[in-house]
């Protein structure tokens, strides 16, 4: 096993902060894996005509497709108080829930547009939830006014957390959305390691939500969940910081984390990792050829930069350029940030046309950016990676550490295709 540079140098790395233009999706975006997760949940946007085409565009939904989200869209007479709001919006909650009487969890999702109006989805939720027998309404903000596309789950795991029943017992509870294969594959690693009660945040059903207590550790698995973080810690629970689980050694350590906390024979955790570890290493060097050496650039998009950045320069030996992040929370971050290779640029926020400046400056072999960039640096012969599919694709622990770095080798066997 190897051990990370001691995590107090990440308060030494210098940070340049941008504050201007950005470029990235509202925080409606998370909805298309939240909904997919909770699979008793139903997603209510309270918003525009906009908010509507972008949720349909971002999953891909056909016209005659029954998802579990939609929008009560504000419409013209709202805007100019010619209709009650909130007589409006519960009449489109009272017509849902009748029509979708499997609903359990019920969010009311709030935008751009109701935030403007000052509609408090707060206070609506409270009214609506004695009205409806056996369905929870809960609400959060995913507007993009203040918010990047990864903090809207960060905002709607945060509201679930006043919900969590008081519980005593000794636990472990894994949060942050993971699709149910890599969840599994988790659940059985911890079983194996020796940890028996491990829990989910979020559950894949309502009824299964979990509780917190002073007894309850939790590993983040994504680094974007501040607000719920401490939420949690309010509850009394403690987190347990570790790398991401982001390739073997971001995997290995994550696991050892909680390994360490409960006591593990360190011996029998070696053992039990070592399977998985050593696939994920030999899956790595499938591609380390194609990525050893070559530069990459990390726009600001979804704050999964700098875990990123570190299995990319620590297992796959690529160059780091610049890492920037919408937002650096140094703790959550510190074991990460601690394994950068020095000299590493690190920009938190976003100025866009000084950080398109420095990439056609650098001119990478790669660019991890939002689509709304992707496109233009392509016209210009930079290849790029879409930041957004790396939120939307299997990629944490050890069965999925070769499909991530496969994520960054594509575009360049793209390139090198393109240009025989």
């Amino acid at each position: 096993m190897t051990v990370a540079l001691a995590p107090e140098r990440s308060a030494e790395l210098p940070v340049l902060r941008e504050r201007g233009q950005r470029e990235v999706f509202c925080g409606l975006t998370g909805i298309i894996w939240l909904h997919r997760k909770v699979q008793d949940a139903f997603f209510l946007v309270v918003g525009s005509r906009t908010c509507a085409h972008l949720l349909q565009s971002a999953a891909g939904v056909m016209v005659f497709a029954e998802p579990r989200f939609g929008t009560a869209i504000i419409e013209e007479r709202d805007l100019a108080g010619l209709a009650d709001a909130n007589e409006e919006l519960d009449k489109v909650v009272r017509q849902l829930l009748a029509r979708r009487p499997e609903i359990k969890l019920l969010f009311l999702v709030g935008s751009c547009p109701s935030e403007v109006i000052k509609l408090d989805l707060g206070r609506a939720a409270q009214r609506l939830n004695g009205s409806y027998p056996g369905v929870k309404i809960l609400n959060y903000s995913g507007s993009g006014i203040e918010t990047t596309f990864t903090q809207g789950e960060d905002a709607c795991l945060a509201a679930l957390v006043p919900e969590m029943r008081e519980e005593v017992a000794d636990q472990l509870l894994i949060v942050g959305s993971l699709p149910d294969v890599v969840e599994d594959q988790f659940r059985r690693l911890f079983a194996d390691i020796g940890i028996r009660r491990v829990e989910t945040l979020p559950p894949r059903r309502a009824k299964d939500l979990p509780g917190v207590g002073p007894a309850t550790r939790f590993l983040l698995a994504q680094p974007f969940l501040g607000d719920t973080a401490r939420a949690l810690e309010a509850r009394g629970a403690r987190h347990l910081p570790a790398m991401f689980p982001f390739g073997a050694e971001g995997t290995t350590a994550w696991l050892h984390a909680a390994a360490r906390e409960f006591g593990i024979d360190e011996m029998h955790f070696r053992a039990t990792v070592a399977p998985g570890r050593e696939r994920a290493k030999r899956a790595l060097a499938h591609h380390a050829s194609r990525l050893a050496g070559k530069s990459i650039f990390f726009m600001p998009d979804s704050q999964l930069e700098v875990p990123l950045a570190r299995f990319l320069a620590a297992e796959l030996g690529m160059t780091i350029v610049e890492v920037g992040t919408p937002y650096l929370h140094r703790g959550h971050l510190a074991d990460d940030l601690a394994a950068l290779p020095d000299g590493v640029q690190i920009s938190e926020g976003q100025d866009v046309d000084r950080q398109l400046d420095r990439v056609r400056a650098a001119r990478p072999d790669l660019t991890v950016c939002g689509l709304g960039l992707a496109n233009p640096l392509e016209r210009e012969g930079l290849s790029t990676k879409w930041a957004i599919e790396l939120v939307f694709s299997p990629v944490h622990g050890f069965e999925q550490a070769g499909d991530l770095a496969e994520l960054f080798a594509r575009p360049l066997v793209r390139r090198d295709r393109l240009t025989v």
